[in-house]
């Protein structure tokens, strides 16, 4: 199993929103950034990631599960764009924030930390497992 985090903005799309579309879960579209694509394409079925607001709050707020993997983004007619769909699992119980995780020595290699601006991401098997007991969920 792969993990990943994914970026949205709360007042467009947000964790309470992604939790309401229950099992079926959401296409993760809109994405127009090739490496943000790349990692989309990399994914399987089952893979975990964090669903982190960003702009408003800044956080890591849920967990999310890879539901359905890459085929053609919906919203464009340009096939060089893909997308999954995800689901929710579970909130974490203490949310992470982003200024908190650039003052952890753990979390220092950690992509979100170095490059905020990449809306889907890899996160290694050791931050996983960091953040989730950060958060209070098992890994």
């Amino acid at each position: 199993m792969n993990y990943w985090l994914f970026k949205s903005e709360p007042d467009t799309w947000s964790w309470d929103q992604q939790v309401a579309k229950g099992e079926v879960g959401e296409e993760w579209n809109g994405v127009r950034n090739y490496q943000a694509r790349n990692n989309m394409r990399a994914m399987k079925i089952g893979d975990r990631g964090f669903f982190y607001h960003s702009n408003i709050g800044k956080e890591m707020v849920g967990i999310v599960e890879v539901c359905r993997e890459s085929s053609p983004d919906s919203t464009t007619d340009d096939p060089r764009w893909d997308c999954v769909w995800i689901k929710a699992v579970e909130p974490l119980k203490r949310r992470i924030t982003l200024e908190e995780a650039k003052i952890i020595p753990e979390l220092e290699k950690m992509v979100l930390v170095n490059n905020t601006r990449l809306s889907v991401q890899p996160v290694s098997p050791e931050e996983w497992a960091f953040i989730c007991a950060l958060g209070g969920v098992d890994p």
